[in-house]
């Protein structure tokens, strides 16, 4: 890396010919909504020509979504088309948990006549698509003395995605990883209370339990339930019409209920914790890269010492934590551009 705003990824098929001035699909699957999108590229970008939405329940496979887009749009001379999945990829197949179906590239290009499909975990595909704007990011904290290095990609929303870039001296290279399944560990003795109350809902207790739309419910009914604290009939109402991870975020900036204030100070201090376990793992020396919604939706928690303070607390590698440079990614769509950069450039 030149220096730490800038991505030079890992990607060997950057200059052919073949691969500019080329149109593709690339699709964000998501438990409720799949995000479509045509791309075209241009000297060396990727660059957003068409968009739509489809509910992913109303469609029997992603090769239905590509076909209606496809449709929808009237398009013709299609190249590559690039899936991004919430969860593993193994030998182009994919059985996301959150999914109703199963996803097959082969099954795609049987079904959409087109040879070059690619299938990539939606956090890779995130971390290739921070290469794809250079300003997509906000920067929480810098670093005087800044190493290039690998980096870290953590992200909670619907699950908690985690993700690397390995440096490999000269360029990045994005890697998937499933870390948001491994255990969570109490530190404190509320905490311990905590693991025990999730302990009998789930059994084994993941950090995605924690670090998630679901996770910021399970927080919150904890302080409620089992430290009774009261909740507001404002917060009843939101909770009965769907909206809670909005409503509760939105009581904490405004300070309207005690409660409000608690579940996103844990929440915060969970995320600076596994920020801090991922970078350490990775030895992220090159930043850590915040995405996904709930950071975008809490980002001026981010902003305060709570986060950093909490991030860098450490047995011995406090030294190394306190000069890793912390990003705020505040581009939604890093997922499908990445995706299509991944599908675009990886290869000829």
């Amino acid at each position: 890396m030149e220096n730490r705003n800038k991505f030079k990824l890992f990607l060997p098929a950057l200059s052919a010919a073949c691969n500019d001035n080329i149109s593709l699909i690339s699709a964000d699957i998501r438990r409720d909504q799949t995000f479509v999108a045509l791309f075209v590229t241009q000297n060396g970008k990727v660059v957003s020509k068409r968009e739509d939405i489809y509910k992913t329940q109303e469609f029997s496979s992603i090769s239905e979504i590509i076909k209606q887009f496809v449709s929808d749009n009237s398009l013709a001379n299609i190249s590559k088309i690039a899936i991004a999945v919430p969860g593993p990829v193994i030998g182009g197949r994919s059985e996301p948990p959150r999914l109703p179906w199963k996803v097959d590239a082969e099954e795609i290009k049987r079904n959409t006549q087109i040879e070059k499909v690619y299938l990539i975990n939606d956090l890779e595909a995130s971390a290739y698509g921070l290469g794809n704007d250079d300003d997509s990011y906000l920067t929480l904290h810098n670093s005087d003395d800044f190493a290039a290095g690998n980096v870290a990609l953590l992200s909670p929303g619907d699950g908690l995605g985690e993700a690397g870039l390995f440096y490999d001296g000269n360029s990045l290279r994005p890697f998937a990883t499933e870390g948001g399944h491994c255990e969570f560990s109490p530190r404190t003795t509320d905490e311990v209370e905590f693991y025990q109350f999730l302990q009998k809902i789930y059994g084994i207790v993941s950090w995605e339990s924690v670090l998630s739309t679901s996770g910021l419910f399970n927080i919150y009914r904890f302080l409620r339930d089992v430290k009774q604290q009261k909740q507001p009939d404002w917060l009843t109402q939101e909770i009965e019409a769907g909206n809670f991870t909005q409503a509760i975020i939105n009581g904490a900036l405004e300070q309207r209920d005690r409660i409000c204030n608690m579940t996103i100070d844990t929440f915060i201090i969970f995320l600076a914790r596994e920020a801090n376990s991922l970078v350490l793992k990775l030895k992220a020396t090159g930043g850590l890269f915040l995405t996904g919604e709930i950071p975008i939706m809490v980002e001026k928690f981010l902003n305060n010492d709570k986060f950093y303070k909490n991030f860098i607390i450490s047995d011995k590698m406090d030294s190394l934590l306190k000069d890793i440079p912390i990003y705020l990614v505040k581009d939604k769509n890093t997922i499908i551009n990445g995706a299509a950069v991944y599908a675009a450039f990886s290869e000829e």
